[in-house]
């Protein structure tokens, strides 16, 4: 294999031996990708389209020991790293030129005890799939409002959802996380153990090394009121004072927003978007003031699951 050109921390350019390569492919119970592999443009692809880099190496995690391997491969080399969970990252920063990207879309283990209402999750889940295997016990937890949002990437940055109101941001029900920390030390953090570890990772944004397992605390969420009801854009000015006055007196249960957005065929259009969280029969009450006010261009508010 020949040598590969990467970019370090310092921001210069040094090469990889192509031995050095390949006993780093060789120690992986995964793959790794090189930029003429077959799968390197599709695994360096994110959500945003607009995002188009390429990394030097892709280590495709098969567990989390390829995650320590790939860290400690990172300190002994000094090549710019990134991580990618669920791959929505809607800024790119999980995919960096000449970088090495530690890949873990691969680790999607998910498993719920709904006697203790704990789910404890891989991270390379994304909301949908984890909503899917938490409903089917009745359970929740506050996660983000994107069914292609990873999991991983939304609770480390603090995690707003639909939840939020009733039950807090993702963070607040997250337990514990195992890290891989940047000296490959492999280290599970909690309110008891590495409290200071825990504290950081909920809402650092994922600096302080590799979450490569979630714990959540569980709700129980049965089906939810939720849609959106939309407005013409001339009507914009009362639909937002309307907006600002219903949301400031709505209970913990109801999660409201106010959005712009433009329709199939190019209309602008201002829309109000709610999720009840409560008893069906209650939310009617509650979001009854969004249907009689103004005149909606279409009201998409209905019960459906998480």
């Amino acid at each position: 294999m020949r040598g590969l050109r990467v970019t370090t921390t310092t921001g210069a350019d040094t090469v990889l031996e192509g031995t050095v390569v390949e006993a780093f492919k060789g120690s992986l119970r995964g793959e790794l990708l090189c930029p003429d592999d077959e799968g390197y443009d599709s695994s360096r692809k994110v959500f945003n389209a607009m995002i188009d880099k390429r990394p030097a190496l892709i280590v495709c995690c098969a567990g989390t020991a390829d995650v320590i391997t790939a860290v400690t491969f990172a300190r002994t080399h000094d090549p710019l790293v990134s991580v990618r969970g669920g791959g929505h990252s809607i800024a790119g920063k999980a995919v960096y030129d000449g970088a090495v990207l530690i890949d873990l879309s691969s680790l999607k283990g998910l498993r719920v005890d709904p006697a203790r209402r704990i789910a404890h999750a891989q991270p390379g889940l994304r909301l949908g799939e984890f909503d899917r295997e938490t409903q089917a016990f009745g359970l929740a937890t506050p996660l983000g409002v994107v069914t292609n949002t990873g999991i991983a990437g939304l609770t480390l940055g603090g995690g707003l959802g639909w939840l939020n109101g009733k039950y807090g941001l993702a963070c607040d029900n997250l337990l514990s996380v195992d890290v891989v920390t940047a000296d490959g030390r492999f280290l599970t953090a909690s309110p008891n153990e590495n409290a200071d570890l825990f504290w950081g990772v909920r809402g650092g944004v994922g600096n302080f090394g590799v979450v490569t397992s979630f714990e959540y605390r569980l709700h129980p969420v049965g089906p939810v009121l939720g849609g959106m009801m939309f407005y013409d854009m001339s009507k914009a000015k009362e639909v937002l004072r309307f907006f600002r006055e219903f949301s400031w007196e709505c209970p913990d249960e109801l999660s409201t927003t106010a959005t712009f957005l433009t329709s199939p065929d190019g209309t602008p259009l201002v829309a109000l978007v709610a999720c009840y969280c409560g008893a069906l029969t209650e939310g009617g009450k509650v979001l009854e003031p969004l249907r009689i006010f103004g005149e909606a261009v279409a009201d998409l508010i209905h019960p459906s699951n998480m």
